[in-house]
C-alpha cells in the first residue's frame, strides 16, 4: 500500500485506489473487537521483552500432537490469537487485535544433522541463546514453539517456547501451563493449584489490636520503602559493579544458561531456619553473588571485604499482585470462550542484596528474609503498578517506557521466582522431565529466575555477555552457595539435637 504511494509515476489512478484500499482497512479494524495493552504491557511492550522457557521431555516430540494440543487450548486464549498494533490509528495507543493463524507457522522444526553434534548441551545452551537474541516479529501473534528431538543429559527431547512479555507474567504463563497439562498419574485430570489457608482462632479483640497495630507498621513501611523507589527512579543508581550493565549503549548481546537444584535442599533449609522458599532463594542468590563479586576484585581477602562493604548492589524483584487464578477458569477459557482475569498484573520491589565476606553463610538467608518481610508488609508493589496506571493514563506510553528505563538503569538485576507444580504432569501428552525459563526484560545485565518443578528447582540466568564475560562461573558460584549453605543448616540440626 505505503510502497504504491511511493511510485508517483504510475499515476493518480493508482493513488486514488490506495486511499481506498485504506479506508476498506480502516472500517475492517474498527469492527474488529480490540483490547487496549494493560499498564504492564505497556512498558513491556518493546519487540526485545520477551520470555524464553524451555521444556525437557522424557520422550521424543511429536509435532503433530503440539499443533493439535495447541489448536484446542492456547490459541483459544485471546493474546495468543491477536497481534499487537503499535500506533492504532496513527495515536500511538499499542493495542490487541485479533487475527487469524496457522499453527504451523508458530511451530519451527530446524533441520538439524543430530549425529554431528557432539556436545547436545552445549548445542541447546547455543540454540537458545541465539533465540533471545532475535527480536520479536510484531507482525503476528507474538509466540512461536522450536521443537528439538535431541537427547540431552537432562532430557529425550525439548521445546523451547519464546513468548512476548506483554502477552503474560511468569505466574499467568505458568497457571496457562498447567491449564494445558494433565497429571501423570491420571491423564484426564487438571493440576490442582489450590492451596488450604488456616483460620485465626484467637478472640476478636486481640485480632482488633493486631490489625491496628499492623495498619501503623504498614503505613510506616510504605512511606519509608515509596520513598527509596522514588529516589531510585530520580537519581540513586547502583555502584558501578561487574554485574551492571550499560543501559545507554543500547547493545545487549544474551547467553542463558541455567543449572537444575534439589528441591529437597531448599526445604531443608526452609524447614530449619523457619522461612520460605523465596527466602531461601534470595538468600542463595546473595550469597553466590557475593563469591562471584569477590572473585573479581584484586587484592588480599580484607582488602575485597572492603570492597564489597561499600558496593550498594539491588535488585527490581518481581511481585505478584493478582489473587491465585483456578486452573479450572483458565481451562475453561481455552475450552468454552469464557472470561478470565489473565495477563500482566505484577508490580516490583526494589531489594538491596546483601553482598558481603560473610564467615556464617546462614547470615545471608537471615539478611533475605528479613528484607523480605519488610517489602511484604510495605505496598511498594501496589504503588508501582499504580504508578505505571497513573503515568499511562496521563502522560502516555513514552513516560511509561521511561520510567521503565530508570527503574531498571538504576539496578544491577532482575529476579523473580515461580512455583511450579508440585506433581508430574505431561504437556500436550509428552511427560514433562523439567522447566527453565528466562525473562529478556529491561537495561540489567543479569536476570535471575527461579522455577520449581516436583522435586526440582532450576537457575535460569539471562545475562549480557558484553558485561558478564563468564555466566556458568556466576550460576556454579550460585550452585556452590547453596551447598555451603546446607552444609551449615545440617550443622544447626545436629547443634539444636545435641542440646
Amino acid at each position: 500500500m505505503l510502497y504504491n504511494r511511493s511510485i508517483h509515476y504510475k499515476g493518480w489512478r493508482i493513488l486514488k485506489l490506495t486511499m481506498k484500499a485504506e479506508k476498506v482497512m480502516e472500517r475492517e479494524i474498527e469492527t474488529t473487537p480490540i483490547e487496549p495493552l494493560s499498564p504492564m504491557s505497556h512498558m513491556l511492550s518493546s519487540p526485545n521483552f520477551f520470555i524464553v522457557i524451555t521444556f525437557g521431555f522424557k520422550t521424543r516430540c511429536n509435532r503433530s500432537a503440539f499443533v493439535d494440543g495447541i489448536n484446542n487450548t492456547l490459541i483459544n486464549a485471546p493474546r495468543f490469537s491477536s497481534k499487537m498494533e503499535i500506533n492504532y490509528k496513527k495515536k500511538g495507543e499499542p493495542v490487541w487485535i485479533p487475527v487469524k493463524l496457522r499453527v504451523d507457522d508458530h511451530i519451527i522444526v530446524p533441520d538439524l544433522e543430530y549425529s554431528n553434534i557432539q556436545n547436545p548441551d552445549q548445542f541447546v545452551e547455543d540454540y537458545t541463546s541465539n533465540i533471545a537474541n532475535i527480536p520479536m516479529d510484531m507482525s503476528k501473534p507474538l509466540w512461536e514453539f522450536h521443537l528439538l528431538n535431541m537427547k540431552t543429559s537432562k532430557a529425550e527431547s525439548l521445546a523451547i517456547v519464546k513468548i512476548h512479555h506483554s502477552i503474560g507474567d511468569g505466574m499467568s504463563l505458568m497457571s496457562l501451563l498447567l491449564a494445558c497439562s494433565r497429571k501423570i498419574s491420571d491423564p484426564d485430570a487438571l493440576v490442582s493449584n489450590t492451596t488450604a489457608t488456616k483460620k485465626p482462632a484467637d478472640s476478636m479483640a486481640w485480632w482488633l489490636f493486631v490489625g491496628f497495630w499492623f495498619m501503623i507498621r504498614v503505613t510506616f513501611t510504605t512511606i519509608v520503602e515509596f520513598s527509596k523507589l522514588m529516589l531510585t527512579v530520580c537519581f540513586l543508581e547502583d555502584t558501578k559493579n561487574p554485574l551492571m550493565g550499560n543501559p545507554s549503549d543500547g547493545f545487549q548481546s544474551w547467553k542463558v544458561v541455567h543449572r537444575i537444584i534439589s528441591f529437597e535442599d531448599v526445604k531443608l533449609i526452609k524447614d530449619t531456619m523457619n522461612m520460605k522458599v523465596n527466602d531461601v532463594l534470595l538468600g542463595m542468590t546473595q550469597a553466590g553473588l557475593s563469591r562471584y563479586l569477590s572473585s573479581k576484585y584484586d587484592g588480599s581477602t580484607a582488602e575485597k571485604k572492603k570492597i564489597l562493604e561499600k558496593l550498594r548492589v539491588r535488585g527490581a524483584v518481581a511481585i505478584n499482585l493478582r489473587p491465585a487464578t483456578k486452573i479450572e477458569d483458565l481451562a475453561d477459557m481455552m475450552a468454552k470462550g469464557s472470561k478470565c482475569r489473565w495477563g500482566n498484573f505484577i508490580g516490583t520491589v526494589i531489594f538491596p542484596l546483601w553482598v558481603k565476606s560473610e564467615k556464617d553463610p546462614l547470615e545471608y538467608i537471615r539478611r533475605a528474609k528479613a528484607t523480605m518481610d519488610r517489602k511484604k508488609i510495605s505496598l511498594e508493589a501496589f504503588f508501582f503498578y499504580g504508578i505505571i496506571k497513573f503515568t499511562l493514563k496521563f502522560f502516555g506510553g513514552k513516560a511509561v517506557e521511561a520510567f521503565g528505563k530508570r527503574i531498571f538503569g538504576h539496578t544491577s538485576l532482575a529476579f523473580s521466582n515461580v512455583k511450579g507444580p508440585d506433581e508430574e504432569i505431561s504437556f500436550f501428552h509428552h511427560p514433562i522431565s523439567y522447566i527453565a525459563g528466562s525473562a529478556l526484560v529491561g537495561a540489567q545485565a543479569l536476570n535471575i529466575h527461579f522455577i520449581s518443578y516436583v522435586d526440582k528447582i532450576v537457575i535460569n540466568l539471562a545475562v549480557d555477555t558484553t558485561t558478564i564475560q563468564d555466566p556458568n562461573r556466576l550460576c556454579d558460584d550460585m550452585v556452590e552457595a547453596l551447598e555451603i549453605i546446607k552444609s551449615a543448616t545440617q550443622g544447626e540440626i545436629f547443634h539444636k539435637t545435641e542440646v
